[in-house]
């Protein structure tokens, strides 16, 4: 697994150095954790809210982004997921990182103060070069949309 150099600030007591870490040697999204002031917010039904995750990075690699995914058991069990599907993290960001979590459930969910709320993942990004062209190639599936190549 290729590793890249990030640099990070913690932002609140919340976090100890050592839990920004991968839960396992093949984990591919490091924890990012709840950091509020209160011991506990509310998310009611179809709900969202921005959370603080307490850190603030420095991508060393400007050919790589962040990005802020749900965390599965969260999203599975409680309905919480990143309200905007992913997060994307900029190489040049250098704010807080925060997480817009949805409550897609019929309850109201607690999120506590430290409790594990997304994952973070790097991944490298290209820019695209924009040609303005007249028409573009054609393919099998042409401007075929939504369920154009069948339901198997």
């Amino acid at each position: 697994m290729r590793k890249i150099d990030v640099n990070v600030t913690f932002l609140h007591e919340v976090w100890n150095e050592n839990e920004l870490a991968y839960a396992t040697e093949h984990s591919a999204g490091l924890d990012l954790r709840a950091c509020i002031d209160t011991d506990s917010l509310e998310i009611g039904p179809g709900e969202k809210t921005a959370i603080p995750a307490g850190v603030a990075i420095e991508i060393r690699e400007p050919s790589v982004a962040a990005y802020v995914f749900s965390r599965s058991g969260l999203g599975t069990k409680d309905g919480l997921t990143v309200s905007q599907g992913v997060g994307v993290i900029d190489p040049d960001y250098r704010g807080e990182i925060k997480v817009s979590l949805l409550n897609t459930s019929d309850k109201v969910r607690r999120i506590t103060r430290g409790q594990r709320i997304a994952q973070l993942v790097f991944m490298p990004v290209f820019q695209a070069v924009i040609n303005p062209v007249e028409t573009l190639g054609s393919t099998e599936r042409g401007t075929g949309g939504f369920g154009s190549t069948g339901k198997n």
